[in-house]
């Protein structure tokens, strides 16, 4: 399909496609917010189903455990039939399961539901990085995915604040479960109205087929209707292909752990933050709810500062290496940044966790939290994305995978972690680690371009990793 084809998502025009960003974000929005939404109501929901702290926390982690499945269907089913129709699918599924966890009348049923809504609602998260990539060229996908990449976080921060104003003020648990029915409704409806198929190959199939029913001539044909696989090599494709790739590539092994521990830590806070803030400073539900906002706003910092100061840098690197592409390592300067500043941050929260210091000293390391966990994503989902190319779907559906096993095991440990050792020693335990994984983008802004170079799956190890002589000064000054 042509730059200049009118059907060619990429030519769109401009305030449509960011309509279309804004939507996908939204989705995210909607899982992620449905994630963590629980947290303020697990006092009610122990009292109702009288189960223990460990099995509440079941109610988020088995719903984050839902997002390692999801994406190694959602993904390739999408390629497979398009991007809408498995939105559609989902979304319309993922609702009805909320209205189940509305109904639940035991302890069973709620986590089941809780697993299936997380599975179903995995679709936006690794669906909509796709769409990005559908309607945005590379020289604009920066800022797009700078903003969309805030919905992942901007969810879990916001479902305690609801959720726990929610409890305080007296309405049942269920109440939560409805508007979360409510949400992913009003969602499924603008997906079903107002987003096109955004595919290119999905696309092509429906002109094929438009131009075949108009002439009567079957020679017209698109390249995905002879593309077809038996069961067993879909399977294989589906399930083998993404952690083939993790195995084999030491690099991506590594940012995969360290994306996966800070994934894990975003969920450990919602066991950590309500024993410094409920039970340290005594807050209730919906004010310890609020605790989480300095992570959101710090993320909108991030953003802003990507947008204003990291991006044009970016930008700059561009002209120095046109007519190449860009070295992926130069995607990695935000991490630099904000390795150190994520450790500190957990030194920050936990040495000032003290009932006796002023909550505000605990609260304000969340600035520094959020903008870090905002650098250390865009930087690395950017990294592999550009090192990977071809593969990098299947390159993200692996981390997206164990990914999400971190962030559903943390909360697991979290709270008998942070009981056993006091928050202090909780968290300077957390910080120590992200200190031993702080080198990984250091090292691979380093070396990057050698092990890309020894890569089976990296396209890119024979591009210049340095600007043309012609623009050095100017390539270094971007750098």
């Amino acid at each position: 399909m042509s730059p200049n084809d009118p059907d060619n998502p990429k030519s769109w025009s401009r305030a449509y496609r960011w309509y279309i960003t804004m939507l996908s974000a939204m989705l995210v929005l909607n899982a992620t917010f449905a994630s963590s939404a629980p947290e303020g109501i697990i006092p009610d929901l122990m009292q109702q189903f009288h189960f223990g702290q460990e099995v509440a926390t079941l109610t988020i982690a088995l719903f984050v455990a839902g997002y390692c499945v999801g994406p190694l269907v959602w993904g390739p089913l999408s390629e497979t039939i398009g991007r809408k129709p498995v939105f559609i699918l989902t979304f319309f599924v993922y609702t009805g399961f909320q209205v189940g966890c509305a109904l639940s009348p035991n302890t069973a049923s709620i986590l089941v539901f809780r697993f299936l809504s997380g599975t179903f609602a995995a679709a936006p998260l690794s669906n909509s990085g796709a769409v990005m990539s559908d309607i945005w060229d590379a020289d604009t996908r920066g800022k797009a995915l700078a903003i969309f990449t805030l919905a992942p976080f901007a969810g879990p921060t916001l479902g305690p604040v609801v959720s726990g104003f929610m409890a305080v003020s007296g309405v049942s648990w269920r109440w939560v479960f409805w508007v979360l029915t409510l949400f992913a409704g009003a969602c499924l409806v603008a997906t079903l109205l107002t987003l096109p198929e955004t595919f290119v190959p999905v696309l092509l199939v429906k002109r094929a087929k438009k131009l075949r029913k108009e002439t009567g001539d079957d020679r017209y044909w698109a390249p995905l209707e002879r593309n077809k696989m038996s069961f067993g090599q879909r399977v294989k494709h589906v399930l083998g292909r993404p952690f083939l790739v993790l195995a084999r590539e030491p690099m991506l092994i590594a940012i995969t752990l360290y994306m996966s521990f800070i994934y894990g830590c975003i969920y450990l806070l919602f066991e950590a933050y309500p024993i410094v803030f409920t039970e340290g400073h005594h807050f209730n539900e919906g004010i310890t709810g609020l605790t989480f906002l300095p992570i959101f706003i710090g993320g909108c910092l991030g953003v802003l500062s990507y947008l204003l100061i990291f991006n044009p840098r970016y930008e700059r690197a561009m002209a120095a290496f046109a007519p190449h592409p860009v070295p992926p390592e130069y995607r990695l300067e935000l991490c630099l940044w904000a390795a150190p500043m994520f450790a500190i941050s957990f030194f920050w929260f936990g040495w000032t966790s003290y009932p006796s210091v002023s909550y505000w000293a605990p609260l304000l390391a969340g600035l520094p939290l959020g903008m870090s966990i905002v650098y250390l994503f865009l930087g690395l989902f950017n990294y592999v994305i550009d090192a990977y190319l071809f593969v990098a779907a299947s390159a993200l559906s692996s981390m997206t995978v164990v990914r999400s096993l971190f962030g559903a095991g943390f909360p697991l440990f979290a709270t008998q972690m942070y009981n056993t050792l006091n928050p202090r020693w909780a968290s300077t335990l957390l910080g120590c680690i992200a200190v031993v994984m702080a080198p990984i983008p250091f090292v691979l802004r380093a070396y990057g371009h050698h092990l890309r170079k020894n890569s089976k799956y990296s396209p890119t190890g024979n591009q210049p990793h340095k600007p043309p002589v012609r623009d050095e000064k100017k390539g270094a000054d971007a750098a």
